[in-house]
This record gives C-alpha cells, structure tokens and sequence, in this order.
C-alpha cells in the first residue's frame, strides 16, 4: 500500500499538471473518463472505481422538459452494473446516488451499516464518494470502493474531492462537445422528416375549372400535427380536407402521417362524408393514445353541379361568405377519438359563383399579441369581409402579414394552416 498523499501546493499543482497532460487532445467523454480512472489509481488505493457523469437531454425547444440523466458511466472492479442503474443513480439511490443528489461527499468504513448502500460488488466493505460540481451544479460523481473495513479517511476525502475540482473542466468541455453534436444529429434528422412531411402535403393547389385554390401549413417547430389535403375521388369530385392533431412536434407528426394514410386509402369508398369519419373514428384508436384526438374537417366538392357535402368533427369552423352573407360550417360531431357513438352527420350545400370557403386551423386565430390579446375568430372574420374581391393567394397573404403584425412576431405558437377555395363562375 501507498504513502497517503498529503495535498500540499506542489502536490495539486502535479496533479493538475497530470490531468492537463494526460486528457490533452481529446474531447471523448469516455476516453476521457478511463483516463482519469487510471490517473486516479496512481493517487488512491482501491479495488473499484467509477466515474458517473450526468447531462442534460438534448431535446428540440418545445418538446419535453429537459430533465438530467447518466451520460456516461466509466468503471473499474465492478464487472457488469444493473441495467436499471441509471434511474437508480438519478433517483439518489444508493452512496453514489446520494452524492449526486446532494452534491456532497460521503464516506462510509462499513458499507454493511449504512442503510443507504446498494451492494454493485459483494467484495466492497467501505466506500468514499465525492461529487463533480461546475459552477455550483454537480455534473457528476467520483466512487472508490475497498474490500477492506475503513480503508478511507478524511484525507482521501479530500484528495478525491479536489480531484473531481480539478477533473471537472475538462469533463464540462466533453459534455459541451457531445451536447453539441448530439444536437446536430437530432436536427439534421428533424429536417429530414419536416421533407418526408412537407412531400405528405400537396405539392401544388387543383387546377378545377371554374375554381380557384390557395393553402398554406407553417409548423410551430420542424415538424407539427396540422393536416390539409386535396383527394381526388372521381372525374367530377374532389376532397377537401383539414385536421389538426392534439400536440405538437413528432408525436402530433406521427398521428398525422398515419391519420391521412388511413384517410386516403378509404376516401373514394365513401360518397357521404359522416359514414367516412365513422369509420376513421373506430379505427384511429389504433394508432392514437386514449389522451389524443384529433378535429377534422372533411367535404367533397362536385364542380359539376357545384355541390358540397361536409362533415365537421369537432374543427374550427371554416368560414362560407359572399357578397351579402357569411356562414359557419359548423361542427356535426366530436373530434375523432374520444367518443365511440359520435353521431356524425353531413351538411350539404351549393357553391355560388364568387363564393369563398376559408378553412383553417386554431393556430390561426390563437395568436397572441404583447397584451396576451387573442386575435379570434372576429378579426379572421373581419379580414375575409375585406377581401371577398381578392383571389385565393392574395387572402392568405393578407391574414399572414395581419396576424404577425398583431403579434410582433414573424413565427407562430402554433402550428398555422390555411386552405381557401373560391368559385370564380
């Protein structure tokens, strides 16, 4: 056994000098970790040892709550750690657990009485811990067993802490590295699924004679849970349809993709709009969780006799106006996936030449201004009046500029979709 190290000036001074040295030229968190283990054992008896460092989750803004797990677990003597150690560790189970808890060193010379030791080895019989701190917040926790009784003093305490002092820079320089291309990787991989959903939109508005088309989906973050489609069922009807899924981000994503697949491949097996939401309904629990739902808006267009029959699930009503009057097409049913008997109906009506249908989601008029004002359904309203004479583009391009001038802001809270179809003659 080694002299126990007295931590005078020269003897921190040699050992930051070694930890420079020896993790130089590289940002690796785990070679790192391995090196300062085996630095380690030139400083400290033990039979087992490990590092454990914890990090923030790199989530996308808006997602989750970031929260803290184990990023990395280096170790010596141990042999294989439960699977399950890593929510042990963060709910301050165990010595180690506690330490990273509270951020403070423990040490015990017999580990049989302490009632807060969780056995990683049977040979362990006393144990020190010290805590990993950056800036007053513990990243981390260093853990050096013996299979002696009071192997440890407060001497090893006190290298061992001012040991993970003096390990703590380079490991934050790690994490900081790792933080950093783990948030690349996610965002390349958001980017290409907003391509994969941008492709499940359509690309291009119908080309109807006698009709004129216009939309827009801007999502809250890369990807989001607003839907609208154009389904074409025979030489003279065509879908329309807009949705938006409870959530947002990639959940809310996923539902929509697999709503519109179930949608498209039974939309031309149905002429009445409330038989097809009935069946979207009973089998939508299928892929959606008992908490989500999702409001739908469904009409198909004949432009033969100008006919549309909608059905209305629990969606914003779109907005039917002309020269003398407007009209809400309002719900017929609930949204999809919360009740199993809906009692989904359809609503028939005949388009008017210069006729304007406004679809759109809750993103649209829940657009806060600086005063938490909501800019509502009255001035969507209002706007529409406004425009009656304009064509399909120039009206969104209009609700646009007025809702991000009413909220300062050129981004949205909220997934924002609009869909307008005019009846020119």
């Amino acid at each position: 056994m080694r002299n126990k190290i007295i931590l005078t000036s020269e003897i921190k001074y040699k050992l930051l000098r070694d930890i420079s040295h020896k993790i130089r030229g590289t940002l690796d968190l785990d070679k790192i970790l391995n090196l300062l283990l085996d630095l380690l054992a030139n400083i400290i008896d033990y039979d087992a040892a490990g590092i454990f460092i914890l990090s923030e989750d790199i989530n996308h803004p808006g997602y989750h709550q970031t929260r803290q797990k184990i990023a990395s677990m280096v170790q010596r003597g141990f042999g294989n750690l439960p699977l399950e150690s890593d929510a042990m560790l963060m709910e301050g189970k165990g010595i180690i657990g506690q330490t990273i808890k509270t951020g403070k060193s423990i040490i015990l010379n017999d580990v049989t009485k302490d009632k807060r030791y969780i056995p990683g080895r049977k040979e362990t019989r006393s144990e020190i811990t010290s805590p990993i701190l950056r800036d007053g917040k513990t990243i981390g926790a260093l853990n050096v067993e013996s299979d002696k009784l009071a192997a440890f003093d407060p001497a090893d305490i006190e290298v061992l802490n001012f040991f993970a002092e003096a390990s703590a820079i380079s490991i934050e320089k790690a994490l900081l590295h790792n933080q950093i291309l783990e948030k690349k990787k996610i965002e390349e991989q958001l980017n290409l699924a907003k391509d994969v959903q941008l492709g499940l939109l359509p690309s291009s508005e119908p080309e109807i004679p006698g009709y004129s088309f216009a939309s827009v989906c801007i999502p809250t973050y890369e990807i989001g849970g607003d839907y609208f489609d154009y389904i074409p069922i025979d030489e003279n009807r065509i879908a329309i349809v807009i949705a938006d899924v409870s959530g947002d981000g990639v959940p809310a994503a996923l539902i929509m993709a697999a709503f519109r697949s179930l949608l498209r491949y039974n939309a031309k097996l149905f002429s009445d709009p409330a038989k097809l939401m009935q069946l979207m309904n009973e089998h939508v629990s299928e892929f959606m969780r008992k908490r989500d739902f999702i409001s739908v808006f469904y009409g198909t267009l004949n432009w033969e006799d100008h006919s549309f029959i909608y059905s209305n699930c629990g969606h914003n009503p779109p907005l039917l106006i002309n020269s003398n009057e407007l009209n809400l097409l309002e719900c017929s049913g609930p949204s999809l996936n919360i009740l199993k008997d809906t009692g989904i109906k359809s609503s028939k009506l005949k388009l008017e030449s210069g006729d304007i249908i406004l679809f759109y989601t809750d993103g649209v008029i829940e657009v806060f201004n600086r005063e938490k004002n909501q800019f509502g359904l009255e001035n969507l309203i209002r706007l529409l009046k406004l425009s009656i004479t304009k064509e399909p583009k120039e009206i969104i391009d209009d609700i646009i500029a007025s809702t991000k001038e009413f909220s300062s802001s050129d981004s949205y809270s909220d997934d924002f979709t609009l869909l307008v179809l005019k009846r020119n003659y």
